[in-house]
């Protein structure tokens, strides 16, 4: 199974001021973090962000706050999945037909709007044991198909953010690297938008 583009949507969690600087490889990390926002951007692919008590642990970074502006949740906590679902989820509406509106309003039903929302969760985040494990093991529940960009993701120490790994996948998220969420979500050489982000992966 391959990720397609129209399905996913990107959520960036907690790359936040005075958390990064202790993030084991952080430069790196936070690298492809950018890149893919910007990917995102390119391929039209919706992204949200996460940040965790910002007064303690201050806002999103800078290198990526152009890319995630309007698009930043706020949280306090480390299971971001209930602060995300209501933007990451289709709206609802009331079932129609005579059956539903003979019922109450409150035990009416609600269904998704056909064609509307992706479910398809392309995680990364910081730290990889703390938030970014617990939101994508609260979005698994949900069902939500949870994809985890692991050289995107970081945590203090190796054994920490390798161990947040193991469980995530031991959980059913697809474990993957920055440069296959791109070629994936490109599918094709012939994608109008392949040299652009070829320039971003290498």
């Amino acid at each position: 199974m391959l990720l397609q583009a129209e399905e996913c949507q990107l959520v960036l969690v907690d790359y936040q001021q005075r958390l990064m600087p202790e993030i084991h490889e952080a430069q790196a990390v936070l690298a492809n973090a950018v890149r893919l926002a910007r990917i995102a951007a390119l391929l039209q692919v919706p992204l949200w962000a996460t940040e965790q008590s910002p007064a303690d642990l201050g806002v999103t970074v800078q290198a990526l706050q152009p890319l995630v502006a309007g698009r930043v949740l706020a949280k306090t906590s480390f299971d971001g999945a209930e602060t995300l679902l209501p933007r990451l989820r289709p709206p609802a509406r009331p079932q129609q037909g005579g059956n539903a509106r003979s019922l109450p309003r409150h035990l009416q039903k609600a269904v998704p709007t056909p064609d509307v929302g992706r479910e398809t969760l392309v995680l990364a985040g910081c730290e990889a044991h703390v938030c970014l494990l617990q939101t994508a093991l609260g979005l698994l529940e949900e069902e939500l198909d949870v994809w985890v960009v692991t050289d995107a993701c970081g945590a203090r120490t190796e054994r920490n953010r390798d161990a947040a790994f193991d469980r995530l996948a031991s959980a059913g998220a697809e474990l993957v690297t920055t440069e296959m969420v791109a070629f994936e979500w490109l599918r094709h050489a012939d994608h109008p938008r392949f040299k652009e982000v070829l320039a971003l992966v290498k």
